[in-house]
């Protein structure tokens, strides 16, 4: 079987650096905004979604090498269906409730037929941060939420507005959260510890889990075991949001090791209504 349609397709590069927005970034953040409101907007235009359509372009760092790729995609929200197509001509179909949960998936390479996968699986999961159900604005919700099973809310509470941008052309409204005791630190994993309650516990993601302490995708950690886990997402993170929509236009994370993760999103649609039958295997034009 091919590696080909490997989730890892779907990563991209911009060339923007998170130095260069910075400089371009106002020193002070306007009276008129404050942090918690501009947060409050966010999220607000995050859960409010009902139907986006968007391009993302991502880099990944995953082992050291830094991955690129451009996507398409289609979502719908309660319930959530979900369509990507990459560069490559990859492209996936989710829909909740069908295929026994598992997404179907088009190769663009040998065998060069569609496969029912798992999402959180081994094969669609492997040498990447996120999964394609994180599609759109999930992961950057999670930047800056606070929940009762985080150990330390200090990563979430350091974002501040600090002024504005010029991004594609447009003003941006950038929040930034400067994290400097960002650093691993030993955990010892509880009874029926998985992989993605010590994410939620330090608010950290899975990706630097699995691939610091060596863990398989859906393994099931050993009570006891101590684990080398981040305190938070990122030492630095930039976080663009459109002030019409105020939806994100871009996040950059960059940790110990530099960049971590960036992702651009363009040609963005909010809640402009999309035919059900574009989440077809049978739609025309799509090849699954």
């Amino acid at each position: 079987m091919s590696s080909a349609f490997r989730f890892t397709t779907f990563r991209v590069l911009t060339p923007l650096g998170i130095f260069t927005l910075l400089a371009a970034t106002t020193p002070a953040p306007p009276p008129s905004l404050t942090t918690e409101q501009l947060t409050a907007r966010m999220s607000t235009a995050i859960e409010g979604l009902k139907f986006l359509r968007c391009t993302v372009k991502a880099q990944e760092r995953i082992e050291g090498t830094i991955h690129q790729a451009r996507s398409i995609m289609k979502l719908t929200y309660k319930p959530l269906r979900i369509y990507i197509k990459n560069q490559k001509g990859v492209e996936v179909l989710w829909l909740a409730g069908e295929n026994g949960g598992d997404a179907w998936v088009y190769p663009a390479a040998f065998p060069y037929v569609t496969l029912s996968l798992d999402p959180n699986g081994k094969l669609m999961r492997s040498n990447q941060h996120h999964t394609a159900l994180q599609a759109g604005f999930g992961t950057i919700s999670d930047l800056l939420r606070t929940t009762g099973l985080r150990q330390d809310n200090s990563y979430s509470r350091s974002f501040r507005y600090t002024g504005d941008t010029t991004l594609q052309g447009r003003t941006n409204h950038v929040l930034r959260s400067d994290f400097p005791q960002f650093r691993y630190v030993s955990y010892k994993a509880g009874k029926n510890e998985t992989i993605a309650t010590v994410a939620e516990r330090f608010g950290c993601g899975a990706y630097r889990i699995i691939e610091r302490n060596d863990l398989t995708i859906g393994e099931k950690i050993p009570e006891g075991k101590v684990l080398q886990v981040p305190n938070g997402y990122g030492r630095k993170t930039i976080l663009c949001v459109d002030p019409k929509t105020y939806l994100p236009t871009l996040v950059q994370v960059n940790d110990d090791k530099g960049l971590f993760e960036k992702f651009e999103f363009n040609d963005v649609i909010p809640n402009q209504p999309i035919p059900l039958e574009e989440f077809s295997k049978d739609y025309k034009g799509y090849k699954l």
